[in-house]
Parts: C-alpha cells; structure tokens; sequence
C-alpha cells in the first residue's frame, strides 16, 4: 500500500509539472538549454545572473542543448523523480542500526513519499533544477560506494555541482577516512579545474568576482535565500559588518556542527552526521534556495528525547518545516515574522549545532520511558472502542508539538473553507431555501431580531464585539486551562472539537449559504462588516480574506456550544457551569442579531458538535477514568522510572465519574 502511494505521488508530480504551459514550467532549465537560454547564446554565463551552477554544472549540461524542447522536458522530469526514489532507498538502507522488520519494510516508501511532498524536491521539480544530485552523490559516496577512492570521486564531483558540500570531505577526515577525503578534494579539484581549462572567463566570474556564486541568482535578502547571509541581510545588515559577522558566524557553526556530525558517525549513526554536515553547508552557504535544503529532511532520523511521549517532536517539526510554507506554520503576527521568515535556517541550524540528539549507546535509545495510559473503561457497547490502540493518555502532551499541530489544522481548515466556494447563484438558491423552512417551521426571527439590535446602540456594541472577539478566544482559554490542570481530559476535549470542525467543513463544502445579511431585497442590516454593494459579485475585500459563502453550519456557535458542553462536564463548580452555559447562549444571539447566521445555522452547529463527541466516544470510548487513577501530572516521577504505574480499578459497575487532582486521591494511588 505505502509503494502504491509512492506510484500516486510520482504521478501526481509528473502530471503537475508537464500540465503547465510551456512559459511557467521547468522555468530554471528553460534558461539554461531553451532555444533562448545561456548556453546556447554565446559569451558568459554569467552576463546575467540567469545561471547561478557552477562552470562545471555549465560544462556538464551543455551537451542536453542539442535535445528536443519537449522530449528534455519529460525525461528530466522522470529522470529528477527517479533520483528521488533512489535517494529515498539509500537513506532507508543507512538507517542506523539496530533496525527492525517493522521498520525496514516501510522505510523506502516513507522515505520517497516524504521526499516527495518535500518543498525542496517540488521545488525543483517546478524549476527543473539539479540541487538533487549532490545529495545523491554524497549518500551514495558514504552509504553504496565500495572503496575509498570511490566515495571521494562521488562526493568531489557533488562538491563541483554545489562548492559548500566540500564540507563532506572535511567529515570524511575528521571520521578517519582520510584516504577518501584527498580524492574528494581532488576530485573536486579535477572537475574544476577542467571547466576552467574550458571556460576560463566564466570560471573567473564566478569563483573570483562572485566568490563561489555569491550574488548570483535572486536577491540574496529574499525570502528564498535560507542562509546566514540571507537572514543578517534580512535583519538590516550590511557592507563590511554585515560581512564580517557572517564569517564569524559560518565559522562557529562550521566547528560546531562538524565536530557533532563526527561524534555521531563514530557512534554508529552515519546517516544522522551527513544530516548535520548538510545543515551546516546550508547555513554557511552565501545562498541557499530553497531547492537546496533537502539536508533538513534527512535530519528527521535523529532520535531525541528520553520520554516516548516526546520521541515524535523533532521529527513532525522537521517534516512540518519541510513540507509546508511558514505561513501556515506561524500566525500572521508581526513579532513573529523573524521565526516565520527564517524557519527553515532556524530548523537546519538547531539540527547542525543544538538538538541533543541521543547516541546509540544511551539507555533511552531503543526504550524510552513510556507513557501513562489509563485503564480502559467498559462502554455500554462491547465493540466500543473501535480503535482500541487509542489508549487515554493521563499526561499532558509536549506543548510545541500542540502548538504546531494546532496551528498547521487552522491553516488547513481556513485554506480548505476558502476553497469550499460555489456562485453567488447557489449560495442565494440555497438561502431562500433555508428561509422558506424557517417561515414554515415559524422561526424565521432574523430580520425582527436585527433590526431590534439596529435600534439599541450599545446592544448593537457588545453583540459585534461579541461576535468577532469571542470566537476563538474562549475555546483556546478553556484548551489551555485543560492543558495546565487537566492534562487527562485536554486529548479528550481536543479531539472532540476536531471532529466537529472536520464535520463542519464538509457541510460548507456540499451545501455553501449566503447568510441574511447576503441575500437581496431581504432587508438585513450587516451590523459588523457595514453595507455590502449586492451589485458586486465579490461584495468588496471581504472575500480574499474568508468565504462568506460557509455559514452551514455556523462554527461560531458549535465551537461556543463545545466550550458550554466542556464546561458543564468539568467545571468543579456551580456557578461555572452556569457561566459557561452563558457563551453559546450570548452567541446564538450574536450571530443572529447580526444578520451573520440563520438560526438553521445554528442548529447544524449543534448537530456536528453531538456528531464530534460522538464520533470521539465510539473511536476512543469513555472519557471517565477508573476511580482511583491519577493523572500524571499529578504526581512526581523520575526520569529512570521505566514501570507504568498500574491503576486501582474498583468493580466494573463503579466506573461512570472522572477523578479531579486532589491531593488525597495522589497519596492513595
């Protein structure tokens, strides 16, 4: 199954590159060998900075100029996607050891598929550039080659194609194969040294006026450039200063990180230190594009944390950092547009000089401390739990990997709401019909309910304060004070609200619906956006930013509906049920008093928050606790601790209530 979404994926890139008009695809090797390109004009390569390879890489590629336009095109396509696959096999085959069945048997087609949902690798695909070769070149030179001499020429002729992976003969010496790292500089010192016999004058441009390409290519302050230089040039920096912090920082990271990849190649873990040279050759690089980042994936193999429960963090911030843009992974905030805009040199350079990762010899590489999980609970129905892996975690997860997975789902949801679209017509079509069984059922209260806010200038005040304020803060407050106290029931109470909103976007998608205050000739009085221009299809630049068109169901009062729920099964006390039954109450008002919702809205609102737990309880079962189990966080552990505690279960008829933090109950357990 894994190798036939390997063949999907394969496909799926094939078919979104050789799609795409002529002019906008493999835009990089149309440059370069295109009826126009720069090596077939004669002159410099570099009297524009359309090139930015190597001489070498110029003298390499020339000959692929007396091709067919549309013919390179396909080959270089399959022939980039085989390189893919190749690569993916030979990081799976370099694992370090000691490596399961279980393991082995999926690690090539993860390996592939990961490569290929890589923006790096789609990157190129897009362009049609070379960038993975050298990564080829240099896992074949320390994985496949048999030989000294072998490894050295694989890994001089990748340095040839991109300078900075020099630094992989300076491992191979610091590792002891220093047989391999002389013919790896002379290998490198060959192939140059033959494209400057061929091409002296554009060997000079590009190793003595541009120093090893710099300059060559896009700004190098653009956003693409995920280098040091890029980001001091990004901070404001620059001339001489600029200059000399960069080389004082290339060089720390330079010694750092080798000395790290070293120390874990001589631990056993050889494919974890060419994931670290790599990262340090892309933070010290002049210019590091973003097809040339492909080292940060390889870092994913690295094993950190002692806890089991923190063993998946590194590797979903890697793949998360290679796989989506910043933007999704990072709210719009201006304070955080430093991280946003350097993720991706932040991710390589903690990778290359700071993440400890584990050395095989640590008592936590094969069995990190496990994680507590309580005691299932008996459901009222013996198939329930469908999935009985789906153990209750009673400790809190690890609050990056949260915040990174809370915020890679809300740009999911927002980007699938935007795209759930439909014509003007339909959405109107289907307002009229919502409508017409709002007057049937005599509950079509909307228009008298606005108008009566319209009239109350301070109802009107709080009721569009309400509307655009409450909505995400009181689901998170209640997520986090559920995450700090009640680590036990935050999956719970987290997984519930993720079913209702996956349930919710497939209502905008297969039912779009103008609300009242976009439907004509109806008389609604938009009180938060302002008067919407009905003889403008787009109703202003409201809609580049939302789909006004998702309001079946309404999200604002499930999600208020999901916090009142919470609260009245959690809340310790009285009057905090009762205040949080207040929220979706003042919600249904506000999106109703402010033309945003029909109140058949708010009824399918409910219906995917009864479906969300539903569908929580049938996959996972009960939420309750046996009485008598105590949430980790309640209780100290050691870190050398390897036994899961065991709960004191009371007889099966007791089990219905959940168990708070009290101190009484942790004495007990």
């Amino acid at each position: 199954m894994l190798w036939l979404v390997v063949a999907a994926l394969a496909v799926r890139q094939m078919a979104v590159v050789l799609r795409q008009p002529p002019g906008e695809r493999l835009t990089d090797l149309e440059t370069w060998i295109g009826e126009n390109g720069v090596l077939h004009v004669t002159g410099s390569l570099y009297d524009s900075d359309r090139f930015t390879g190597t001489p070498f890489a110029g003298l390499v590629l020339k000959p692929l100029t007396r091709m067919a336009e549309q013919s390179l095109g396909v080959a270089w396509t399959f022939g980039t996607l085989l390189l893919v696959a190749a690569l993916g096999i030979v990081a799976a085959r370099a694992l370090p050891g000691p490596v399961s069945r279980r393991t082995a048997l999926p690690a090539a087609p993860v390996a592939i598929s990961l490569l290929m949902l890589s923006l790096p690798v789609r990157n190129a695909l897009h362009l049609g550039q070379t960038s993975i070769l050298p990564v080829l070149l240099v896992l074949l030179g320390c994985f496949a080659a048999r030989g000294e001499r072998a490894s050295g020429v694989l890994i001089g002729l990748a340095a040839a194609l991109q300078p900075t992976v020099l630094l992989f003969a300076v491992l191979l010496w610091l590792t002891g194969r220093r047989r391999a790292a002389l013919t790896g500089g002379a290998a490198f010192a060959a192939c140059t040294a033959s494209a400057w016999a061929a091409m002296p004058g554009d060997s000079w441009t590009y190793w003595v006026h541009h120093v090893a390409g710099t300059g060559l290519g896009g700004n190098a302050d653009s956003l693409a450039n995920q280098s040091l230089h890029g980001a001091l040039l990004r901070a404001g920096l620059a001339g001489p200063l600029e200059i000399a912090l960069f080389v004082v920082l290339a060089a720390a990271v330079c010694f750092l990180g080798l000395r790290r990849a070293a120390r874990y190649a001589a631990d056993g873990q050889l494919l974890l230190a060419v994931a670290v040279t790599g990262c340090v050759a892309v933070a010290v690089s002049p210019t590091a594009w973003q097809h040339q980042l492909l080292w940060v994936l390889l870092a994913v193999v690295g094993r950190v944390g002692r806890r089991a429960s923190d063993r998946p963090v590194w590797p979903v911030v890697v793949v998360l950092v290679i796989t989506l843009p910043g933007t999704m992974l990072l709210p719009n905030m201006a304070v955080l547009f430093p991280v946003r805009d350097n993720v991706l040199l932040i991710v390589a350079l903690a990778a290359a000089c700071a993440v400890p990762f584990l050395p095989r010899t640590s008592e936590y590489w094969q069995r990190p401390i496990p994680t507590d999980h309580a005691a299932p609970v008996p459901a009222r129905w013996s198939r329930i739990p469908l999935l009985p892996f789906w153990r209750r975690v009673l400790s809190r997860p690890n609050l990056l990997l949260e915040l990174l997975l809370i915020r890679v789902v809300y740009s999911a949801y927002a980007h699938v709401r935007l795209a759930a679209t439909a014509g003007r017509a339909t959405a109107e079509r289907h307002g009229r019909q919502i409508h017409s069984i709002e007057q049937w059922l005599h509950i079509d209260i909307e228009h008298w309910a606005n108008h009566a806010v319209v009239n109350v200038g301070r109802l009107r005040g709080f009721f569009d304060h309400y509307y655009t304020t409450f909505h995400f803060i009181v689901p998170l407050t209640i997520l986090g004070v559920l995450y700090v106290r009640r680590p036990a029931d935050y999956r719970w109470a987290r997984s519930t609200i993720g079913f209702a909103t996956l349930f919710a976007l497939v209502g905008f998608w297969l039912y779009p619906l103008a609300p009242p205050r976009l439907m004509p000739g109806l008389g609604f009085i938009d009180t938060v956006h302002g008067v919407q221009d009905f003889a403008k299809p787009d109703y202003g630049s409201l809609t580049a930013m939302t789909n006004q068109y998702a309001a079946m169901p309404s999200l604002h009062f499930g999600w208020s509906l999901w916090c009142g729920v919470v609260v009245v099964m959690l809340a310790p006390r009285t009057w905090m049920k009762a205040l949080g039954l207040l929220h979706p109450l003042f919600t249904v008002s506000a999106i109703v008093a402010t033309a945003n919702h029909w109140v058949l809205d708010a009824v399918g609102g409910a219906a995917v928050v009864v479906l969300g737990f539903g569908l929580a309880y049938v996959l996972a079962g009960p939420r309750a606790l046996w009485p008598g189990t105590v949430p980790a966080a309640a209780k100290p552990r050691d870190d050398r601790e390897r036994s899961v505690p065991v709960p004191v279960p009371r007889s099966t008829g007791e089990a219905t209530g959940d168990v708070t933090d009290d101190v009484v109950g942790s004495k007990q357990h």
